[in-house]
């Protein structure tokens, strides 16, 4: 089985989460609050990833790892999905929150194996 920060990538790297993309050129990661608590934490909702179900256990886990909570991007994504996901987020007034973790980057996968629990 996967550890968290490998169950994160694969969902941040997969088509079907619309709760979780990578922003600010890969470096950091998005997540749509409303959106993710319903898609992923859910009970039994239809893409569930981890054994939690409240998003303060989700939040534990990315602090546990050493991501770190940035304020969010105001200049936009330049990839077509990644916008439509801001706008549909920012439509919807819900909270779009970004982490940030050194061994988390789209461009170098390789780093993920750093990316250890505190």
């Amino acid at each position: 089985s996967l550890c968290f920060p490998q169950k994160l990538w694969k969902m941040v790297e997969s088509e079907q989460f619309q709760s979780i993309w990578w922003s600010k050129g890969g470096k950091r990661v998005a997540i749509n609050e409303e959106l993710f608590k319903a898609e992923v934490l859910g009970n039994g909702g239809p893409l569930r990833v981890f054994a939690m179900q409240s998003m303060k256990s989700f939040i534990r886990q990315l602090n546990a790892y050493g991501f770190t909570k940035m304020p969010r991007d105001v200049k936009r994504s330049a990839s077509l999905p990644e916008f439509l996901a801001e706008e549909a987020a920012a439509s919807a007034h819900s909270q779009v929150l970004c982490y940030y973790n050194p061994s988390f980057n789209r461009q170098h996968p390789h780093l993920l194996r750093t990316c250890k629990r505190r």
